[in-house]
């Protein structure tokens, strides 16, 4: 870090790296320093860090850095972003954490910019403001820790979002528009008073981690095993997780993988002398049933199933694998981790497991 310069010229000396200039724990209450800097230093500012300092208000002197892109004012005593921020036409990262912003401070005209990213985190907000919902550029909001009760179902409009984080409001409920964004790839939702998930969340195609732990859920949809793409879920802290849905849908076996399943599990010799080739790759295809009890196989009809397993003696570990039939759970208890935790009854493959976190 730099030491506090001794004149606001001195200030303007503190470039920490290409085009970023650090004002940040300065004590400052206004950019007076940028009215002497050249048209040249201006243009080369591309990052901008005024965080812990004293501003209430944006200083709109800021709109002279006619090329930024990224505005850090984290950590003030900010209530209100002034219009003077609207002729930043290439800022793409606004960054105001932890001040006193609401629904009330941002100008008429803010959803006109083209901000890529925006964090709100640690405001006032008890509405999202509807400026932020015409961000059509958008693709990360983050509004933890605020007053949040609702989610607007003008969520819908923010197409580009692949970031949302919404934890640590009081946010109850969660609309269904909220399943029309395409590339969401990370919904935060911790740390509210949750108590369901709407189907259609199953049909964020894009989505990799959900986060809902600290909430009061009681049950999952069926629906969300349709998210194949999500690789970890987050629930610890919620009732459900001593009430995990075990059984989910299971489309029964057809004649064809019936007579597929005799020939496996007998162990009758085949070759592409006695059948077609595409008999003989389809039989080829079987999947061993992962429950030591059973030898059976399976083709295409399957039972997804949650098998509690005990964790370091603390949790109770609801992982996801595949039987061949309804009637194919494991007889061992929950409660022996010895017996329940072999290698071999959970030696599944890694694309066909969910990470549940609950610790």
């Amino acid at each position: 870090m730099f030491a506090l310069p001794g004149s606001a010229m001195d200030v303007l000396e503190n470039m920490e790296g290409d085009n970023v200039l650090n004002l940040s724990r300065m004590n400052l209450e206004t950019l007076a320093a940028l009215e002497d800097m050249s048209e040249e230093k201006r243009k080369e500012t591309h990052q901008l860090l005024l965080t812990h300092n004293r501003f209430t208000v944006f200083p709109g002197n800021v709109a002279h850095l006619s090329n930024l892109l990224f505005l850090d004012i984290s950590s003030n005593g900010l209530a209100h972003i002034c219009d003077q921020i609207l002729g930043l036409s290439k800022l793409k990262t606004l960054i105001a954490k932890n001040n006193r912003m609401d629904e009330f401070s941002l100008p008429k005209d803010f959803g006109k910019m083209n901000l890529e990213v925006v964090n709100f985190s640690g405001n006032r907000f008890e509405e999202v403001p509807p400026q932020l919902l015409e961000l059509q550029r958008l693709k990360s909001l983050s509004l933890g820790g605020n007053r949040l009760k609702t989610i607007p179902a003008e969520i819908e409009n923010l197409t580009s979002l692949e970031l949302l984080y919404l934890g640590g409001n009081g946010i109850q409920s969660i609309p269904p528009e909220l399943a029309n964004l395409p590339y969401l790839s990370y919904l935060g939702l911790c740390d509210n008073h949750i108590q369901g998930l709407p189907p259609q969340l199953a049909q964020l195609n894009s989505l990799r981690s959900l986060s809902l732990h600290n909430n009061l859920l009681t049950y999952l949809p069926q629906e969300i095993l349709n998210l194949v793409h999500l690789q970890e879920l987050s629930l610890r802290g919620n009732p459900l997780v001593v009430r995990f849905v075990k059984d989910f849908i299971y489309n029964p076996p057809s004649l064809l993988e019936l007579a597929g399943r005799i020939v496996k599990s007998r162990n009758f010799q085949y070759s592409r002398k006695d059948m077609p080739a595409n008999l003989v790759s389809y039989l080829d295809s079987a999947s061993k049933c992962p429950n030591p009890k059973c030898a059976g196989v399976y083709f295409d009809s399957c039972v997804r199933h949650i098998k509690f397993v005990d964790f370091c003696g603390k949790y109770r570990l609801p992982l996801m694998h595949y039987l061949c039939s309804p009637q194919c759970y494991s007889p061992c208890s929950s409660n022996s981790q010895s017996d329940c935790d072999s290698d071999e009854e959970f030696n599944i493959p890694q694309h066909r497991m969910q990470k549940v976190l609950l610790g």
